[in-house]
């Protein structure tokens, strides 16, 4: 039976899909309004090689080729090659560490909900002392921080007990870890490893209690297993739900392994031909997939190809979807919502992590939901060419966030209560157009970070070096605060060091946005790069103010007064079209690559300022 816990999420989960398809705005309307997350199907028997049937109680000397006679799924995972399938009844498979090397699909029986769970119940407890009570555990997972943490930073907001990868649930509760029995209360537990004993606050009895046992559900490896060799072809899953796992549910590994204690990105290490890389597995294709519960991510994800499409990934410790350089990957209609359960600080986590080298990577109509202490979506050092459009981002740290890449489009997204919608960090050639910051900033910056002796050793030089940061294009956006919103719409920054040798902007071309807030909140409207300043920084309170700066910028800008609920159709229902037709010049319209990706036509390319085209 599935948890409470994981109940009250898929309930969640089809209350915001819901929500999404009756409030959305017409078909052009950007994000698309759904359906988001796992999409409710029957899944008929595949055209394959060799159809395995499993279940949780299957006999795993039994054949598995027929429905009445199902295996284990450790024996199918044993005998599939390229081009078999493993069909799975209904239940909840307690296992993990299972691995393979071929190029084969895995989904349910029909209309059946497998569930891999990564805990064991744990049913042997005895009393302690007063609400405490403890149980006899051999598979645990502790572990450490990478290297690179600034333990001296860090470590009075972030416990080192913290980093071990066990979980505790009760009634599919999850518990955070505590330092000792002392710091023991209801929603805590504490492990004693060199005893390997569990230590819970709450009377057992009545309870199911589920203790982490696997590291891991499924590794598509790259290494001989089972007898046989890597194939190169990536694994199809459909319609099944991971969770609790004492690290990442799933993996696809690149040349080399890892373990919890590596360094997740170090493959390939330093700058490289992408023609080396992300070929060891590709098209892997995972869709209408749960994850859930996993002690740092859902999965690391290597090799080009890869599509992550109408699956629910959420409360993961640190990273939800982590994908290390690969090409041509997909991300859509997606769910992506609370990471960073464990609130681990210093590791700069996010939810969606793209890291190292990736090139055209799209991520296009997904829902990144209340990541308060995290990233939503993370180019991360490196990247080419990447694509994000049409997202809907609420309640993160930073909704998108491009740092040390080269060449990214943005369009078509709404940035709702984020701290900031979009963060540019010391990135060159970045295009954002027509997206929708509602009580989100925008920001870019530059600062003298360089392959010389960075913390993180060759990262930076995988980017633009420090005099190359620059060419970005801010064009027909939207704008709005609230009354209660504080701080500048737009931040354009760079380093005091760099004010008197970087004369050139960042920004190549800023026009055509449209500013919308409550003039008597006394906040500036952008703070702009200031050479004569200290500081490096001015705050500019007009837009007319803003014209009069090198470069001449926002000639066909516009400051208006208002607010969301004055602006959109029903901003407290989130939907954020327009009531009315804004200001827009038509020399302004978006490339026509650009619009070819948003799906517009060339009216609502002409006419539109915003996420929402003009009908």
């Amino acid at each position: 039976m599935q948890s409470r816990q994981f109940l009250k999420h898929c309930y969640h989960h089809c209350l915001v899909t819901l929500f999404l398809i009756l409030c959305g705005t017409a078909a052009v309307a950007q994000p698309s309004g759904g359906p988001y997350g796992p999409i409710e199907r029957s899944y008929p028997i595949p055209s394959a090689g060799t159809v395995y049937y499993v279940a949780p109680d299957g006999d795993a000397s039994a054949p598995g080729l027929s429905l009445q006679k199902p295996t284990s799924i450790e024996a199918a995972i044993s005998r599939v090659v390229t081009g078999d399938a493993i069909v799975m009844r209904g239940g909840v498979y307690r296992t993990g560490n299972l691995e393979f090397n071929q190029g084969i699909s895995i989904q349910p029986y029909e209309n059946e909900k497998p569930v891999f769970k990564g805990t064991q119940v744990a049913s042997q407890w005895q009393s302690h002392a007063k609400n405490v009570w403890h149980t006899q555990w051999k598979t645990l997972f502790p572990s450490k921080p990478l290297p690179w943490w600034r333990r001296e930073r860090n470590e009075h907001l972030t416990p080192l007990h913290r980093f071990n990868n066990d979980m505790v649930f009760i009634d599919g509760r999850f518990l955070q870890s505590a330092g000792s029995i002392k710091e023991l209360t209801r929603d805590t537990y504490y492990i004693d490893y060199a005893k390997q004993q569990v230590y819970i606050g709450v009377d057992p009895k009545d309870h199911t209690v589920e203790i982490t046992a696997y590291d891991t559900a499924l590794l598509r490896t790259t290494e001989k297993v089972h007898g046989k060799s890597n194939d190169k072809i990536g694994p199809k899953i459909y319609g099944i739900t991971f969770t609790q796992y004492a690290w990442r549910a799933l993996g696809v590994e690149g040349q080399r392994r890892f373990t919890p204690d590596d360094e997740p990105v170090d493959d390939p290490i330093g700058i490289a031909d992408p023609a080396t890389y992300g070929k060891e597995v590709i098209g892997t294709l995972l869709e209408n997939i749960t994850i859930s519960f996993c002690s740092r991510v859902a999965g690391y994800f290597r090799g080009d190809g890869l599509v992550i499409r109408n699956s629910l990934i959420s409360d993961t410790s640190t990273e939800g979807i982590y994908i290390i350089a690969s090409s041509d990957v997909l991300l859509e209609r997606n769910i992506i919502m609370r990471n960073d359960m464990e609130r681990i600080t210093g590791y700069f986590v996010s939810a969606v992590k793209i890291i190292n080298q990736t090139h055209n990577v799209t991520v296009r109509d997904n829902l990144v939901l209340d990541h308060p202490t995290s990233r939503g979506v993370w180019y991360d050092v490196g990247n080419r060419d990447g694509v994000f459009i049409n997202n809907y981002v609420e309640n993160t740290e930073v909704g998108f966030f491009f740092e040390i890449s080269r060449g990214v489009t943005v369009a078509g997204n709404v940035f709702n209560n984020n701290e900031m919608g979009m963060w540019i960090l010391n990135s060159a050639d970045a295009a954002l157009y027509n997206n929708t910051f509602i009580n989100s900033t925008a920001r870019f910056r530059r600062d003298t970070r360089s392959a010389q002796g960075d913390h993180f050793d060759w990262h930076p030089a995988t980017g633009p070096d420090v005099f190359e940061r620059e060419g970005h294009i801010f064009v027909n956006n939207l704008l709005v605060s609230s009354d209660d919103y504080e701080g500048p719409l737009v931040l354009m920054q760079q380093a005091p060091e760099l004010c008197d040798q970087y004369k050139g902007s960042q920004i190549e071309q800023m026009d055509g946005n449209v500013y919308v807030r409550n003039p008597a909140a006394g906040d500036p409207l952008i703070v702009w790069p200031a050479p004569a300043k200290d500081s490096c920084s001015e705050d500019v309170a007009s837009l007319k103010n803003l014209q009069q700066l090198e470069p001449k910028l926002e000639l066909h800008g516009h400051v208006m007064q208002g607010s969301p609920r004055s602006l959109f159709i029903a901003s407290d229902l989130k939907r954020f079209g327009l009531q009315r037709a804004l200001p827009s010049e038509k020399s302004l319209a978006m490339p026509e690559n650009v619009r070819k990706l948003l799906g517009w036509s060339k009216k609502a390319a002409s006419q539109t300022v915003g996420a929402y085209p003009v009908k």
